[in-house]
C-alpha cells in the first residue's frame, strides 16, 4: 500500500472485492481508520486532497503532522487524515478521546489503552496489520501515528451484500495470519469483527484497532465486573469470565465468516443479554452459502468449548482450500422451471456452473433447486390465491378455509389468518412495516429475525402460539426467496392446557424486504395423528407460493 499524499488519484487504484450483489455506490466508511475510496465520478485531485475539513483542521501536531479531515471516531478517540510534512506523506492520526466526566483513574487507564494499542501493533510485522509510525505526546496525552489505510471495512462492504465462499477464505486466510503474527507475539486482540477488518487496494486485508488487546505479561486495565468486545464476536469462555487464549480470537473469525458469508452474526439479538445468552447456548444453523471446506471452517471454530476448535494451522489448510478451488471445465446450461416463490422459475446459467466437478453437478442442481425454491410446484387443486392489500402479499390456500382478520379499531397490526372449518389447521400471514417500527424491534434481516424467535422457542416457548411453557427441539435454518435471503423454523410443542395439552407443530417462514419490512408466514398444525402429514403439505405449498409485492 502507498501513501503518497494523493498525487495518484483513488479511483485509479479500486478495490477488488466482489460483493453479491453487486453495489456501484461509494461506501461511507464506517471504521475510523479507512480512507474512502473515490467513486469513478468523483476524483480527488492532489490539491483538493491537501485541503483542511472541519473544526480541528489545520492543527499541526508535534511540530509535523497537519491534521485534514476526520476520518471517523470510536469510543477511544477521534481518527484523522493528516499530512506528515516531514516525509511528505498522508498518515492516520489517532487523538485520545476522553469524556470529561470519567474520573482519574479511568482517564489514566484510556490513555494507557492507547498507548498499548501502539505497542501491540508496533510490534507486529505483518502486511495485514496497521503499520505505527510514531506516538506523539501531545499535552500528556498519546496521539498514534499509523498509515492511512485508503479502503474500506469488512463491516461496510456487509451493508451492500455478502461475499462469495472464496473471496470469504481469501479474506479470512489475511485475518488469520494477523492473528497468528499477534498471538506468536504474545497478544491477544479480542475485538475481531468486520469493522475491524480494512479492504484495502490491491486486494490488501488489515486488522486494526488493537486498542482493548491483551499483551501478555502486563496488567489488565478492564475494571472490575467490565466488559470489553463487542457481544455477537465474543467468544463463550470469554463471556463466563474464563481466562481467554488464541482460541478465543479464533472463535471471532469464525463468525466474521459467517457473517461475511450469510449476511449476520448468528448470535446476533435484539439487546446484549440475550447476544450474549445465545453465544452461551445457541447452536446456530451451518452456514447455507459456505460449503465444503470453509463450512468446516466455520463450523469447527463455532465449537463452544475452545479446546474442540482447529488449531490456526488446520484453519489455514481449510480456508486455503476453499479459496483455492481445483478448476473444473464450465458444463453444460441447466434450466429448471417451477411455481413456488411468487410462480418465478429458476434458471441456472453458464457461469453458475464454473467451477464445479462433472461429477457433483446432478448434485449441485437439486441442491441449489432444493435452496432456492424448496417446495416449487403447481398450485395444489382446490386452492385459490387470495391477495391481501394491506399486507401486500398473496397467499396460496385451499378455498373452503375460513378468513379472519383484526379489528381495524384495536389496532392490533398487519396480519391475516385462514382456518380449516375443524379448527386443527391455519395459515397466518403477519406483516411489521418498517415505517412503524419506532422501537427498532425489526432485525436487520431474516435470519437475525428468525434467531430471536429461536431464542424465545429454546428458552420459554413464549410466542403466543398457545403453547406450554419451557425449551422446545427447533429446527432452524436459512434459505432464500426470489434469490434474495430468507429464513425458516419448525418447532413442535404443546399446548398450555394444563388439563389436556396437545401436540402440535408450527412452520414459519421469514421475509425482510429490501425497504426494511419483515413477513412471517406462519402454519400450525396437529403434532401428532392424521393430520399431522396432511398439515405439512399446507406448509409446504403456502410457503411455496406466497407472493410479496415488495421483493
Amino acid at each position: 500500500m502507498s501513501n503518497d499524499g494523493g498525487a495518484r488519484s483513488e479511483a485509479d487504484e479500486p478495490t477488488s472485492f466482489v460483493l453479491q450483489p453487486p453495489n456501484q455506490q461509494a461506501p461511507v466508511p464506517g471504521n475510523p481508520y479507512a480512507a474512502p475510496v473515490a467513486s469513478p465520478t468523483h476524483v480527488v485531485s492532489a490539491q483538493s486532497a491537501q485541503a483542511p475539513e472541519g473544526p480541528g483542521a489545520g492543527r499541526l501536531i508535534a511540530g509535523r503532522y497537519r491534521l485534514l479531515a476526520k476520518l471517523g471516531h470510536g469510543g477511544m478517540g477521534t481518527v484523522w487524515r493528516a499530512k506528515d510534512e516531514t516525509v511528505d506523506r498522508e498518515v492516520a492520526v489517532k487523538e485520545p478521546r476522553v469524556p470529561a466526566h470519567l474520573t482519574e483513574r479511568e482517564r489514566v487507564n484510556s490513555f494507557e489503552r492507547m498507548r498499548r494499542e501502539a505497542r501491540a501493533a508496533a510490534r507486529l510485522d505483518h502486511p495485514s496489520v496497521v503499520d505505527v509510525h510514531d506516538v506523539a505526546v501531545v499535552e500528556d496525552q498519546p496521539w498514534i501515528v499509523m498509515e492511512l489505510v485508503r479502503g474500506r471495512s469488512l463491516g461496510d462492504a456487509l451493508q451492500e451484500g455478502t461475499l462469495s465462499a472464496r473471496e470469504a477464505a481469501r479474506i479470512g486466510l489475511e485475518v488469520l495470519g494477523a492473528l497468528e503474527a499477534a498471538h506468536a507475539a504474545g497478544i491477544l486482540h479480542r475485538d475481531v469483527k468486520p469493522d475491524n477488518v480494512l479492504l484495502g487496494r490491491y486486494d490488501r486485508v488489515v486488522l486494526t484497532d488493537f486498542g482493548i488487546a491483551q499483551i501478555e505479561g502486563e496488567t489488565n486495565l478492564t475494571d472490575t465486573g467490565g466488559f470489553v468486545g463487542s457481544p455477537e464476536y465474543i467468544a463463550p469462555e470469554r463471556v463466563l469470565g474464563q481466562r481467554p487464549g488464541p482460541a478465543s480470537d479464533l472463535w471471532s473469525l469464525g463468525v466474521v465468516l459467517y457473517a461475511a458469508t450469510e449476511g449476520v452474526s448468528p448470535f446476533r439479538r435484539s439487546n446484549t443479554p440475550a447476544t450474549l445468552q445465545s453465544v452461551l447456548n445457541a447452536t446456530p444453523a451451518p452456514p447455507a452459502s459456505a460449503q465444503g471446506p470453509l463450512a468446516e471452517a466455520v463450523n469447527g471454530l463455532l465449537d463452544k468449548d475452545p479446546a474442540r476448535r482447529p488449531n490456526a494451522a488446520r484453519v489455514r489448510a481449510l480456508l486455503e482450500a476453499a479459496a483455492n478451488p481445483p478448476a473444473t471445465r464450465p458444463t453444460q446450461v441447466v434450466q429448471a422451471t417451477g411455481r413456488g416463490g411468487g410462480g418465478r422459475g429458476v434458471r441456472l446459467g453458464r457461469k453458475t456452473w464454473i467451477g464445479l466437478g462433472a461429477a457433483i453437478v446432478a448434485a449441485a442442481v437439486t441442491a441449489y433447486l432444493v435452496i432456492a425454491n424448496p417446495f416449487a410446484g403447481p398450485l395444489p387443486e382446490g386452492w385459490k390465491i387470495k391477495q391481501e392489500k394491506d399486507l401486500a402479499a398473496s397467499l396460496a390456500v385451499p378455498a373452503e378455509y375460513r378468513r379472519t382478520v383484526p379489528d381495524r379499531e384495536s389496532d392490533q397490526g398487519h396480519w391475516v389468518r385462514y382456518t380449516d372449518w375443524s379448527g386443527s389447521i391455519w395459515i397466518g400471514l403477519a406483516l411489521e412495516k418498517k415505517a412503524e417500527d419506532t422501537g427498532g424491534q425489526i432485525a436487520g434481516s431474516a435470519a437475525a429475525e428468525m434467531y430471536d424467535d429461536d431464542t424465545r422457542f429454546k428458552e420459554s416457548g413464549s410466542y403466543e402460539l398457545d403453547m406450554d411453557e419451557g425449551p422446545k427441539k427447533t429446527d432452524p435454518s436459512t434459505t432464500t426467496y426470489r434469490d434474495k435471503k430468507a429464513a425458516r423454523n419448525t418447532v413442535p410443542f404443546k399446548t398450555d392446557d394444563s388439563e389436556n395439552p396437545l401436540p402440535r407443530e408450527v412452520q414459519i417462514f421469514y421475509y425482510r424486504t429490501p425497504g426494511g419490512d419483515m413477513y412471517k408466514l406462519t402454519v400450525s398444525y396437529p403434532g401428532a395423528g392424521d393430520f399431522t402429514a396432511r398439515g405439512r403439505e399446507v406448509a409446504s405449498a403456502a410457503i411455496a407460493n406466497l407472493d410479496i409485492d415488495k421483493t
